[in-house]
Formats: structure tokens, C-alpha cells, sequence
């Protein structure tokens, strides 16, 4: 892990906080202020950020690369909660409240943090008090995504949990049709895939395939995922 400072006017790459929408429209004397007030690490693949146990009291922001947020179980399996990509930030909770991490946090790739210490976000909401309502928004997503995934897991099949994954990301991605086809190329691989979906890469692939033979996708490589007859894929949801 290599560390250096945030103060100068760049992190890298302009201000960390500019990928930031909570942080995006603010002027640019308190966007320097922020900077001048925080630091800048660069994590290498599969470095580890955080883990259960460590104090959390600021907020870290992706400047580049990707953070993989995870929770892994008595028996050693890992459940991906969250893929961090540029401009996304965790501890916003911390920020508020005095807690011990209870997830990993890993680096994906080559990636660059920001991190801003709690008492500069507190004095920036009392000198722009709807920044703490973007807060809230943004930790409330957090727990819909949560609850989403409890659902995921616990109340659907695996082909259920593909399919719901691919029409999501079509439509998150606002993915246009060409000739009736959706082509999906999948930033992450197959193992990452299948933890984020609570279930193996041999039971993935498998179910990938059995769609495949039924006409609804068809797979090319390890990463490009064409989808031929999206609205079967939505009733299979």
C-alpha cells in the first residue's frame, strides 16, 4: 500500500471528491479545504482495506480502480455485498456513529482511495446542512441493496438470481437493443459474479449454460453474455 497527500490540488486525478455526487456542486474554496484536510492511498490487487474489527471514523472514496465490500462466514464462504467503482464512497455511517467494521473491503484492482477525516464532513453539513440528507439517502439505498440480497438469496433459485441480475443490468446500464439482442460484457469475473449471487462458479456456469441450450442467452468468452429473449428472462424473475 503506498500513501502520499491529499493536499496539493490533486489527487492523482483532479479532486477525489469531484467523482463524488454528494460532493459535486459544492464550491470550490470548501472542495479545497476537503482536500487539504485528507489523505490519498493507492492499494495494489487483493490488498485489504479494512476488515471486521477495525474503527471506521471517516470516509473513503474510490478515486480509481474497484473496492470489493464482503462478509465472510464461520465456514468460510464469502458473500460480496457491494462492488465500489470510481466515485463511490463507504463509512457513512461511521460519520455519525461510533462503530467496529464488520466487512471487508478489498482492492479489485490497482486503486486509489481518498480519506477524509469524520470531523471535516461534520463541519462541512453544518456549513451545508443537506449534505446530511444526501447522506441519509445514500445510507438508505445501502439498506435497500441489503435487503435485496437477503431476498435474493433466501427466497429465490439460482436461475431466478441470474436472471434478475442480467435484466438489472440492462436496465441499469440503460443497454439498447440491436436486432432484439442485449449484449452484456461483465466488468467482473465469473467468481465474483457468483458470490455477489450466493451461489458457486460450477453452479453458475451450469445455469448459465442451461439457459443457453434454452435459447435465452447465448455466451461468448468469459466475459460477454448476449441475451436473446429478455422477456423470458423477466419471467423468470
Amino acid at each position: 500500500m503506498e500513501k502520499c497527500s491529499c493536499g496539493s490540488h490533486h489527487c492523482s486525478h483532479g479532486y477525489c471528491i469531484d467523482n463524488v455526487p454528494l460532493f459535486v456542486d459544492l464550491p470550490s474554496e470548501i472542495k479545497q479545504s476537503i482536500m487539504e484536510s485528507s489523505n490519498h492511498k493507492t492499494y495494489g490487487k487483493g490488498d485489504i482495506i479494512f476488515s471486521p474489527g477495525d474503527r471506521f471514523d471517516y470516509l473513503f472514496v474510490v478515486n480509481k480502480g474497484r473496492v470489493k465490500l464482503s462478509k465472510i462466514s464461520a465456514m468460510g464462504k464469502e458473500q460480496i455485498l457491494k462492488i465500489l467503482e470510481v466515485g463511490d464512497f463507504a463509512g457513512e455511517l461511521a460519520l455519525f456513529k461510533d462503530s467496529l467494521l464488520t466487512n471487508f473491503a478489498e482492492a479489485m484492482e490497482k486503486t486509489e482511495i481518498c480519506i477524509i477525516k469524520k470531523e471535516k464532513i461534520h463541519e462541512i453539513i453544518m456549513q451545508r446542512p443537506e449534505i446530511a440528507l444526501k447522506f441519509l439517502e445514500k445510507y438508505t439505498e445501502r439498506i435497500q441493496q441489503s435487503e435485496e440480497i437477503i431476498e435474493q438469496i433466501g427466497l429465490r433459485e439460482v436461475e431466478q438470481r441470474i436472471a434478475n441480475y442480467l435484466v438489472s443490468e440492462i436496465e441499469k446500464n440503460n443497454i439498447k437493443s440491436k436486432n432484439k439482442e442485449y449484449v452484456i460484457n461483465l466488468a467482473i469475473s465469473k467468481s465474483v459474479l457468483s458470490s455477489m449471487l450466493g451461489t458457486t462458479k460450477e453452479t453458475l456456469s451450469r445455469k448459465l449454460s442451461l439457459l443457453q441450450d434454452e435459447g435465452l442467452i447465448r455466451l461468448e468468452g468469459q466475459r460477454k453474455i448476449i441475451i436473446t429473449d429478455i422477456e423470458s428472462l423477466r419471467d423468470i424473475q
